[in-house]
């Protein structure tokens, strides 16, 4: 979404921290200054599971309520602990988010935006190393405007791409720093690959004409210092159009595979052969979509599974695997349907090896109105065989 949606978009269940007083210190990093323990309460429990039985929704008899107060993102830690992000802030639980720790401060403009209802505005990892990089857009910078007498971005359009990391495994955090200018929207691809090279595929708005373009950032030095690729220019017109919100994943002979938004009805996808530095390949792909994003994960089974709407519009969520690195995918199965509403912007992690998990980042009842939260948990497996009961080809294309 390009920060046009109502504020009634905002998650339920959001930043339950905000409201703590935050001690500033130089750099603008924070420190809290009263510390909470959190649970995930019985009642929200019970509200997924009533989520899933209203007469509205129909979920897959294969999908599992997925019992957590968080919508992400998350980080799995060395010693199998999970971090998310919070308004300002970060949390571990070390009982797959029934229980949270105290919040640790990180800095100003880590908030989700929109009271942090906005999902795909903060991805959080672990280096090889150790190091924790946080890459997000800074709320403080957020201006949209835009002259729609000429369809441009105004000169004060604006919404900035910020990292930060840390090397003590999120007590202190350093090296803050702008990492992309300009107006910058949701991203929905921040991964490591296994050289060591971080790469975070984003959107970036341009003029004359005004529309979007993706492109990839990347470190060498687990975040320390920054370098952004060339920029994929799709063409098109408007703060709806171009190349926008991409995910990525590493293939299996190190090529990345970027899979971008596009409302031309399918997923445009680009190749780099050089780790993210370029982006030289770049064409229609076989998956058909209507204009929201996907999310790309690359699987510890070696598959790439894709969470993503189908070519009717955003009431279907979907999911597909690929086993040769995308060239094929297998037929997409229907996880959920929310006639009447919606279900977009979807976030994924393995949280073991085949155990997924799936959070809708905007899932509502009916249009842009009555929330109801959406996060799951899937078999790999049992999908992956559900897939393959379909005698027709898979969809794909060579390469």
């Amino acid at each position: 979404m390009i920060f046009e949606v109502p504020p009634h978009s905002m998650k339920l269940t959001g930043a339950l921290q905000k409201g703590n007083n935050m001690i500033m210190h130089r750099n603008s990093i924070m420190r809290p200054a009263m510390s909470i323990t959190l649970a995930a309460p019985v009642l929200i429990i019970a509200a997924l599971c009533c989520a899933a039985e209203d007469d509205s929704r129909w979920v897959h008899s294969l999908c599992k309520s997925l019992p957590i107060n968080s919508d992400g993102p998350f980080v799995e830690l060395a010693d199998g602990s999970l971090m998310t992000i919070d308004a300002h802030c970060t949390r571990c639980s070390r009982d797959d988010g029934q229980k949270w720790s105290e919040v640790q401060g990180v800095c100003e403009g880590l908030d989700g935006l929109r009271g942090g209802g906005e999902p795909a505005s903060a991805s959080i990892l672990q280096t090889q190393g150790g190091t924790i990089v946080i890459v997000y857009l800074d709320s403080t910078t957020y201006n949209f405007s835009w002259d729609n007498a000429i369809n441009q971005p105004k000169d004060d359009c604006r919404l900035e791409i910020w990292a930060i990391r840390s090397l003590d495994g999120g007590q202190t955090w350093t090296d803050r720093q702008r990492i992309l200018e300009g107006y910058n929207p949701n991203f929905f691809g921040f991964i490591q690959t296994r050289d060591g090279r971080l790469v975070a595929t984003v959107p970036h708005l341009v003029r004359d004409p005004g529309r979007y373009v993706a492109c990839s950032l990347v470190s060498d030095d687990d975040g320390k210092t920054w370098q952004r690729s060339n920029l994929i220019d799709l063409g098109g017109h408007g703060h709806h159009s171009g190349a926008m919100e991409p995910t990525v994943a590493e293939l299996g002979n190190g090529r990345l595979l970027m899979l971008i938004r596009t409302h031309w009805g399918r997923f445009w996808e680009a190749l780099s052969d050089d780790g993210g530095l370029s982006w030289r390949t770049v064409r229609p792909s076989q998956i058909e979509s209507t204009s929201a994003p996907g999310f790309l994960l690359k699987l510890r089974s070696g598959r790439l599974v894709l969470v993503s709407n189908d070519k009717a519009g955003r009431t279907n969520l979907l999911l597909r695997f690929s086993e040769d690195d995308g060239k094929t995918w297998t037929k997409p199965i229907v996880l959920v349907r929310q006639e009447g509403g919606q279900l977009s912007y979807p976030y994924c992690m393995e949280r073991c090896p085949g155990e997924l998990w799936v959070i809708v980042g905007f899932a509502f009842k009916k249009g842009w109105q009555e929330p109801l939260p959406l996060r799951l948990k899937i078999d790999e497996e049992a999908f992956l065989s559900e897939a393959r009961k379909d005698p027709k080809r898979p969809i794909g294309d060579s390469r």
